[in-house]
């Protein structure tokens, strides 16, 4: 028996549950602005996606786990890209329809300028409800904390 540590390299891949594949790569796409990228045929339907060196895979499950009926919560499950610039991703966003407290959950944005991370923070849900966080390493614009 040995006492090495697990040698991590880095995060390879996020896997996120989806229930209409055609939804979820329209969201992925069109709204995050994701590549797709090649994908082994697996016996199930999903799609890879790629995020700066590394992939995020979508995967139609038979018996998925959802956050169905919930809200957006950033201290729920979710997983977090980063951009270059935060007022750019926050103009793009509102471009595309998402805003603060809007009535469609689906579209409701939740921002976090001077959180206790250091760097901004903005939180949207995707069309099955995965909480995906988008922050950038400073805020390069003046703006009020939006909770």
């Amino acid at each position: 028996m040995t006492d090495a540590m697990l040698e991590i390299d880095t995060i390879h891949h996020v896997a996120v549950a989806v229930s209409d594949l055609v939804r979820a790569k329209e969201f992925y796409a069109n709204v995050l602005g994701l590549k797709e990228i090649p994908r082994p045929a697996f016996s199930f339907d999903g799609a890879w996606y790629s995020v700066g060196s590394r992939d995020l895979h979508l995967i139609v499950a038979d018996d998925p786990t959802f956050r169905e009926g919930k809200g957006l919560n950033s201290q729920d499950s979710h997983f977090a890209i980063r951009v270059k610039s935060f007022r750019r991703a926050l103009e793009y966003l509102e471009a595309k329809g998402y805003h603060p407290q809007h009535e469609d959950p689906l579209r409701s944005i939740r921002l976090r300028i001077k959180g206790p991370t250091g760097f901004p923070q903005i939180y949207i849900m995707d069309p099955d409800r995965n909480v995906i966080e988008i922050n950038a390493e400073a805020d390069d614009g003046d703006g009020p904390e939006v909770k």
